[in-house]
């Protein structure tokens, strides 16, 4: 028998907001958690440091007392915050919120953030103890994700003499760290190769991040790459990781039409200029500067918060002299900036949305929650096209009934797509070359210069068996 606060509590699901930049995710999380007594995790990779809240586009201080926001002003600016730090400071409160019966709202633009709270995907080093607070990470089996990204910044253990006293450590002979690795893309491939065959052959050498991740797993966990997709597969998952995490879950995407997501990005570029943001960055390029020289350490602009949009396409400008910012070079520098800002976030929103069709509507292997489309073109609607769908929605749900409105991965739910992970690239052992295309392939094989080289290779067999018979005479 089915405890009733249990079922009462199973009716709260857990609400995305997706959508690019621009689109309004703010306002509606802040809408939904009102109305449905719930509380915003913001999902930016971003917003979770401290300050600079222009460059951020944070929610204003009045918007946050409209609704509790969490994940906010967490970090230091200058810290390395990766995906695995918000995951593991994110799942404790989205618990807590369920526990309370409280709508957990994650509003963000920071994709990958948001696939760590929803899928079990992340592949965790067995011997660091975050990983003891999530059983996933422990379970090889439970997820794994077949890609490279300095984002999640997955440690790699360096080898040493402790592991000479551990039985446990089948990659000893292997010798890899990604850290120190200076090896082209065709030694990696080699190593690949030759402890993951299978997945060598779905990578092209020249995809240099994905081989060396292929390598690294194999290092940390002592199974293949392709063995540890397996078995996510079996476990319920799929090649981009393992399976929900809540299953009770739903998804909000607004989308907008791409013209009007356009002009609105540059008004919004043209609105943080008018709220201060070259005097923010400013701001903190002296403070990091002063920081940096009584520390006596060099400049480094490749973490932290400069690695938002914002801070790389002012970086010549903010770097000048005041006396050079007021010259004809400054004022073309920023001018510079202001046009390159405007283009990036342009490219980004385009990026958001591609996620969103690739990774979840057109994905027939993956189990993904409904995603319900709310069009967020002419915001005078918005209350009639937006918010009250949106309220339908999760009022159905919550009602355990369901909405109205169908989701758009409702047509895609026995459509298989193609999975990069599964792809298999030919690998010519006599050339040592990769193929995607079949007829690429097939033309190999049958063209000239493989012969040759066949041919080759032969003579030099033969005239080696020869010379070792005359030997062994």
């Amino acid at each position: 028998m089915v405890d009733s606060n249990e079922v009462e509590m199973s009716r709260v699901p857990i609400l995305v907001i997706l959508g690019a930049t621009g689109s309004g995710k703010s306002r509606l999380g802040i809408e939904l958690a009102r109305r449905f007594s719930g509380e915003i995790i913001s999902a930016d990779s971003m917003q979770v440091y401290k300050g600079l809240d222009i460059v951020t586009a944070k929610v204003t201080t009045a918007e946050r007392q409209a609704a509790p926001h969490h994940m906010l002003d967490v970090v230091d600016p200058l810290t390395n915050f990766s995906v695995i730090d918000f995951r593991d400071m994110a799942l404790p409160i989205i618990d807590n919120l369920l526990a309370r019966r409280k709508l957990p709202v994650v509003v963000g633009g920071t994709n990958y953030y948001i696939e760590s709270l929803l899928w079990e995907i992340l592949i965790a080093d067995p011997r660091d103890p975050s990983v003891q607070a999530d059983s996933s990470a422990t379970d090889p089996s439970a997820s794994i994700e077949n890609r490279s990204d300095d984002r999640y910044n997955i440690r790699v253990e360096r080898q040493n003499g402790d592991d000479d006293d551990n039985e446990a450590a089948p990659t000893k002979k292997l010798k890899f760290d990604a850290r120190l690795c200076d090896d082209s893309n065709e030694e990696l491939h080699r190593r690949l190769m030759e402890v993951d065959p299978e997945m060598a052959r779905r990578l092209h050498p020249n995809n240099r991040r994905k081989v060396i991740r292929s390598l690294e797993i194999f290092h940390q966990h002592g199974k293949t790459h392709s063995e540890l997709l397996e078995a996510q597969r079996t476990a319920g998952g799929c090649g981009l990781g393992g399976p929900l995490r809540y299953p009770n879950s739903i998804i909000l995407w607004l989308r907008c039409n791409k013209k009007v997501l356009d002009d609105r990005l540059d008004g919004r570029v043209d609105g943080m200029l008018e709220a201060g943001l070259l005097q923010e960055l400013l701001d903190f390029h002296r403070r990091y500067n002063e920081q940096r020289i009584k520390s006596n350490t060099l400049p480094d602009y490749t973490k932290g918060i400069f690695q938002s949009i914002g801070f790389k396409e002012f970086h010549t400008y903010l770097i000048l002299s005041e006396e050079e910012r007021a010259s004809e070079k400054g004022k073309k520098l920023l001018q510079q900036g202001i046009d390159d800002l405007k283009l990036v976030t342009r490219r980004y929103a385009k990026r958001q949305n591609k996620w969103v069709m690739n990774r979840l509507i057109r994905r027939g292997d993956r189990q993904v929650p409904p995603v319900y489309s709310l069009d967020c073109t002419d915001v005078t609607k918005w209350d009639s096209r937006v918010l009250e769908p949106a309220v339908a929605i999760i009022s159905a749900i919550m009602r355990s009934e369901k909405p109205e409105q169908r989701p758009l991965n409702e047509d895609f739910e026995n459509q298989k797509t193609t999975d990069s992970s599964t792809n298999t690239y030919h690998y010519c052992e006599i050339c040592e070359k990769i193929f995607v295309e079949e007829n690429q392939w097939q033309a190999h094989l049958k063209g000239g210069k493989h012969m040759r080289v066949l041919n080759k290779k032969n003579r030099a067999e033969k005239a080696q068996a020869q010379e070792n018979r005359l030997t062994s005479s």
